[in-house]
C-alpha cells in the first residue's frame, strides 16, 4: 500500500466520537481529505450533549461498578486501573489542542471536582473498605480517603447527610483530584477545529442514507441534504461510523458480514435536575452510589454537581425507560427497522434471556414523580419536590451480539468496535464511559485498521499523547509527569 498517497476518510456523526477521532487524524494525517455529515443542525445534540449524558469524567475513582467484588470476597480492581489510565489519555489530548490552540478555553468544558463513592448498609460499608484498601496503595488513586465517620461524612457530603437516621450504617470515600467535564462543549470544539482545517468539511443537516462498494473499493455514500432534500453522492477510502444509537443501523446498510447478527436495546435516560440554587451550592462532588441487586451498570445512583454554560447545576439518576428510538430525535419506526432475517434470533434470545433488564425497564417506565423522589431521598433525605424537576435526557442503544463465549443475544455494556475485514469500515457502538475514554477508543480504531501506518504515525502520536505505547498504571514516575502536565494546560491546578 502507498502510504504517501492521500486518502478520503467520511465521518458520521457528529459526537464526542466521531469529532475525536477526525481531530486525531487530521493532526496524523493533515493531507488526506475529511468529510463530516451530521444530520441535525449542530454538533453535539444527541448522546455527547451536556444536558444528555452525565458521562462527566468517568476515572474509576467513585464509579463502583468498576471494581466488582468475587465470590472470595475480593476486588477485582483491574477495570478501574485500566479505566484511569484511558481518562489520563484522554487529558493528555486535550491539552495537546489546547496548548497548539487548535481548541481554547479550556476551562469551558473541564473543571476539577472531588469525586465520592457513598454506601449505605454494613454489607456494603465492607465492600467499600475493602475498595479503599485495594485501590488507595497505587499511585494512581493517591490521595483517596475513606470515613465511616458521621461528622467527616458532613463536611464531604452536607446535602446528602441533613436528615440523616443517625444508626444507618454509611460510608465514603473520596478522592480530590476528580474532574466534571461538559462533553457537549467539548464536542462542539472539536468540530469547529476540524472544519477550520485546509482538508476538512462539516456538513450539517446531512443524512446519510446508503453505501454502495464500488468496484474499485471505494465506497460511494448517498447523502441527503435535509433543508432542500438534494441527492448527493460522496466517495471515500474509509468511513467512519460514529453516530451514537443510530450506529447499529447505519453499520447494517453498509452490508458487512460484520454487521449481521448484531442488534440494539435503545434504552431512555432521565434525571431529576435541581431547579433552587442554594440547594444547589450545598453539594460540590460527584457521588456515585452502589446499584441496586439484579440491575444493570447502567443503574448506578449518582448525584453529580454539573458546570454547563458556566453555571452549577445538579441532577440525580439515572432513570431508565425503553422505547422504540434510537436517538432522541429519532423515530419511533428505529428498533423495527433494526430488526432483519439475520439478527431477529439474536433479538429474542437478548430479550428472553435479559428479563430482569427488561423487567427493570417496565418499572422505570412506570415511576412517577413521588417514586422518583423516595429514590432521591436515599442520596437527600432532606429533598423537597419543588426543589427537582425531571429531565429526559438521551438515548442509549445497548449492543446485542452473538457471541462464542455468552452464546445468542449477548447484551454488550459499554463501547464496542466493529470493523469490516479490509478495515475500509469503522464503527462505535455501545455506551458509557465511550466520552471519557474516547481518545482510546479512537486510537485503538487508528492501531487496528491502519496497521502499515503504523511506523510513519507513531511519533506524531507519541507527541500529542506522551504516554503512548507505555503504561502509567506501571510507570508512576511518568504518571506523575503526565498528571501535572495536563493538570497545568487544562487549568486543574
Amino acid at each position: 500500500m502507498d502510504n504517501t498517497k492521500s486518502k478520503d476518510v467520511i465521518l458520521i456523526g457528529a459526537g464526542i466520537l466521531s469529532t475525536t477521532f477526525g481531530s486525531l487524524l487530521k493532526n496524523i494525517e493533515p493531507d488526506w481529505n475529511i468529510k463530516l455529515f451530521e444530520r441535525l443542525d449542530k454538533p453535539a445534540i444527541e448522546s455527547s450533549n451536556e444536558r444528555n449524558n452525565a458521562g462527566t469524567g468517568h476515572a474509576a475513582l467513585c464509579e463502583l461498578n468498576y471494581t466488582v467484588e468475587q465470590k472470595d470476597g475480593s476486588i477485582d480492581i483491574e477495570k478501574a486501573k485500566e479505566i484511569n489510565e484511558q481518562f489520563e489519555v484522554s487529558k493528555q489530548f486535550w491539552s495537546y489542542l489546547v496548548k497548539n490552540k487548535e481548541i481554547q478555553n479550556p476551562q469551558e468544558f473541564i473543571h476539577p471536582l472531588p469525586h465520592i463513592s457513598f454506601v449505605q448498609g454494613a454489607d456494603n460499608v465492607n465492600f467499600l473498605k475493602k475498595r479503599f484498601e485495594a485501590l488507595s496503595p497505587l499511585p494512581m488513586f493517591a490521595g483517596m480517603e475513606y470515613t465511616e465517620d458521621p461528622d467527616e461524612l458532613e463536611k464531604w457530603i452536607p446535602l446528602m447527610m441533613a436528615g440523616r437516621t443517625p444508626d444507618e450504617p454509611v460510608a465514603a470515600s473520596k478522592i480530590d483530584e476528580g474532574t466534571d467535564v461538559n462533553f457537549g462543549e467539548l464536542t462542539r470544539k472539536l468540530a469547529k477545529n476540524i472544519s477550520e482545517h485546509d482538508n476538512a468539511e462539516v456538513h450539517y443537516n446531512h443524512e446519510v442514507l446508503d453505501f454502495k462498494r464500488r468496484r474499485d473499493h471505494k465506497w460511494e455514500v448517498k447523502v441527503r441534504s435535509t433543508e432542500d432534500e438534494r441527492i448527493e453522492y460522496h466517495v471515500a477510502d474509509y468511513i467512519f461510523i460514529g453516530a451514537g444509537g443510530n450506529a447499529i443501523p447505519m453499520l447494517q446498510k453498509t452490508g458487512i458480514p460484520e454487521s449481521k447478527h448484531l442488534g440494539g436495546f435503545p434504552i431512555s435516560g432521565a434525571f431529576l435536575v435541581c431547579n433552587n440554587p442554594e440547594v444547589v451550592n450545598q453539594h460540590g462532588a460527584k457521588v456515585y452510589g452502589k446499584e441496586p441487586p439484579n440491575t444493570p451498570p447502567m443503574t448506578v445512583p449518582h448525584l453529580d454537581r454539573r458546570y454547563i454554560q458556566g453555571e452549577k447545576s445538579l441532577l440525580f439518576g439515572p432513570f431508565a425507560a425503553i422505547g422504540p428510538k434510537f436517538l432522541k430525535n429519532g423515530s419511533n419506526m428505529d428498533l423495527i427497522k433494526s430488526i432483519n432475517p439475520s439478527n431477529v434470533f439474536t433479538m429474542l434470545y437478548a430479550g428472553i434471556k435479559n428479563m430482569p433488564l427488561v423487567k427493570y425497564s417496565i418499572q422505570q417506565v412506570m415511576m412517577d414523580k413521588e417514586n422518583r423522589m423516595k429514590e432521591l431521598r436515599k442520596f437527600v433525605p432532606d429533598a423537597k419536590d419543588e426543589d427537582w424537576d425531571l429531565h429526559v435526557a438521551g438515548k442509549r442503544v445497548q449492543v446485542i451480539k452473538d457471541t462464542e463465549e455468552y452464546g445468542k443475544g449477548f447484551i454488550q455494556f459499554g463501547t464496542e468496535a466493529v470493523n469490516s475485514a479490509d478495515n475500509s469500515v469503522m464503527a462505535l457502538l455501545g455506551e458509557s464511559p465511550g466520552a471519557s475514554t474516547s481518545v482510546s477508543v479512537a486510537l485503538e480504531v487508528i492501531e487496528k485498521n491502519f496497521p502499515h501506518y503504523k511506523e510513519k504515525w507513531e511519533p506524531k502520536i507519541k507527541e500529542m499523547i506522551p504516554s503512548y505505547g507505555e503504561s502509567l498504571i506501571e510507570d508512576s514516575v511518568l504518571l506523575k509527569e503526565i498528571r501535572e502536565a495536563t493538570s497545568r494546560e487544562l487549568d486543574l491546578e
